[in-house]
C-alpha cells in the first residue's frame, strides 16, 4: 500500500494536480475488513492529507464510535484523490468531481481496494455508490440494502454522506443522523456475520 501511495502522491493525471495542496490518499488499517469511500477531499482534506477530517469527518467519527466502529481499525479513501474546487470570489468552492478526474483517480481506488480486500464496502453518499455498485444510483431508494455483487467486496452497501446530513436542520437533521447510525450498525452486525 505504501508504494502506491508513493505513486499517487505525484500523480498528474488530471487538473486537480494543479490546484491541489495535498493528494488525500487515504488512511487506515491496509487489512481492514471494512473500506469506506466517499467521493473526495474538501478543504480541511486537502489542507491536512487526510480523508474525513473536516465538519462532515468529525459527525462520521462520531457515529463510528456510537456503533462501536473505531476509526483506525478500518481503512477510509475516497473516490478521488484531489479536492475538486472552483474559484468563487476570489475563493475555492468545493465542486462535484467532473467524469474526467473520477476516470484518473480510478485506478487508484481499485488498486487500494484489491490490496486490502474488505469484506465490507461503504460507500459514503451517491456518487461513490454510483461508481461503486452501479450506475444511476438512488440513495432514497437503495441506501441501506446490501449489495452482494460488487467486484470490491463481498458485502457492500450506501449511507448518507455526513455533509449531507450537516446540511440539514432540527428534525430532518436527527432523522438523517439516525439513518447514518442505523446504516452503520448493519456494518457492524454484517462484519460479525462475515468472520
Amino acid at each position: 500500500m505504501e508504494a502506491l501511495r508513493r505513486r499517487a502522491l505525484s500523480c498528474t493525471d488530471c487538473e486537480l494536480s494543479r490546484t491541489r495542496t495535498h493528494v488525500v490518499f487515504g488512511e487506515g488499517d491496509p487489512e481492514a475488513d471494512i473500506v469506506l469511500v466517499g467521493e473526495g477531499p474538501g478543504e480541511w482534506e486537502d489542507r491536512t492529507g487526510r480523508p474525513f477530517v473536516g465538519r462532515a469527518g468529525k459527525l462520521l467519527d462520531a457515529v463510528l464510535r456510537e456503533v462501536g466502529l473505531k476509526r483506525e481499525e478500518l481503512y477510509i479513501t475516497n473516490i478521488v484523490k484531489c479536492r475538486a474546487a472552483t474559484e468563487v470570489g476570489g475563493r475555492l468552492r468545493n465542486r462535484p468531481p467532473r467524469a474526467s478526474e473520477v476516470k484518473a483517480c480510478r485506478k487508484w481506488l481499485e488498486a487500494q481496494l484489491r490490496i486490502i480486500r474488505p469484506k465490507v464496502l461503504v460507500c459514503i453518499g451517491g456518487p461513490a455508490a454510483s461508481l461503486l455498485l452501479h450506475k444511476g444510483f438512488k440513495m432514497t431508494e437503495e441506501r441501506g440494502r446490501w449489495f452482494t455483487d460488487t467486484p470490491y467486496a463481498p458485502s457492500a452497501i450506501a449511507v448518507l454522506h455526513p455533509a449531507y446530513i450537516l446540511r440539514k436542520e432540527g428534525e430532518d437533521f436527527l432523522r438523517a443522523r439516525e439513518l447514518l447510525v442505523e446504516d452503520l450498525t448493519k456494518v457492524r452486525r454484517r462484519l460479525t456475520e462475515e468472520l
